[in-house]
């Protein structure tokens, strides 16, 4: 959850986001406040908190109080911590090991299976995948081509710009767009988008809750993974963004019957003979 608000800060109202900050600032203590100590806290009203729990997909303050007390609850098993200059090679590899963990946790928790189940039926609609993806999703991008295009439909992956505009403009609605980015705030990324939509193609997104991409998608698989990029490559998101496309894939596979099994088996025996 405090993932969560943290993503769908910079999109939420400003008197919302006062909230958002008064809950990021102490989270234990907003667990046990009512919601008039919020509102008092963030120096807003409290309809206010109402409309910033419900834009996070609660349904009032107190289940807002209650998946934030589950999250803090269980943080104390692997979670989060910054990296710093000081640590011995055994802090680091625990720092990221843990933080590695604590995503794909965090995804199992959060992930949406109605959107999962719209995201394979919109694959199974198409006629052709195309991926987009810059800078570390980028390689995201590239690494599901290569699950996805031995499910029996044409897929590729795009990470320069100016590509994936042209690429975009040539789709028509028997394409499905999978756009990936790990903010959700990529010009260049969300442009794209809108030529494809333009197209008339679907758009599956995978990325932060209540970003621009995600507003811009047909169905949006959420990775809401706090993580600073602004010094190191994401790890832990672009961990999360390979996990949440291996999923939809297996999903398809499965969906698929006996035929994509046996389609998948004539892929690898095809390459058989490149291991000794």
């Amino acid at each position: 959850m405090l993932a969560k608000i943290k993503s769908a800060r910079e999109g939420l109202r400003k008197s919302e986001q006062k909230v958002a900050d008064a809950v990021i600032e102490d989270p234990d203590a907003c667990v046990q406040s009512s919601i008039q100590a919020v509102a008092q806290r963030a120096q807003v009203s409290e309809p206010t908190v109402i409309r910033f729990c419900r834009a996070l997909d609660c349904v009032g303050f107190q289940q807002f109080k209650l998946r934030l007390a589950q999250d803090l609850a269980s943080r104390d098993a692997f979670f989060y911590q910054d990296v710093t200059a000081t640590d011995s090679s055994r802090d680091l590899a625990s720092k990221l090991l843990d933080g590695a963990i604590a995503s794909l946790v965090q995804i199992r928790n959060d992930l949406n299976h109605e959107a999962l189940e719209h995201a394979i039926e919109l694959y199974e609609q198409s006629e052709r995948i195309e991926l987009y993806g810059s800078g570390g999703s980028a390689v995201v991008a590239e690494d599901a081509q290569l699950k996805f295009f031995r499910l029996g439909k044409p897929a590729i992956a795009y990470s320069d710009p100016h590509i994936q505009h042209a690429a975009a403009a040539l789709l028509d609605r028997n394409a499905l767009v999978i756009a990936i980015s790990h903010s959700g705030r990529s010009r260049d990324i969300l442009r794209t988008v809108d030529i494809a939509r333009e197209m008339s193609a679907k758009v599956i997104a995978v990325t932060a809750t209540k970003s621009p991409l995600a507003e811009r998608s047909d169905v949006c698989l959420t990775v809401d993974i706090h993580e600073d990029s602004d010094i190191f490559s994401p790890v832990k998101s672009r961990l999360g963004q390979m996990v949440v496309l291996d999923i939809l894939a297996v999903g398809v596979a499965v969906r698929g019957g006996e035929h994509m099994l046996q389609q998948l088996a004539r892929a690898r025996r095809a390459i058989d003979f490149k291991f000794v």
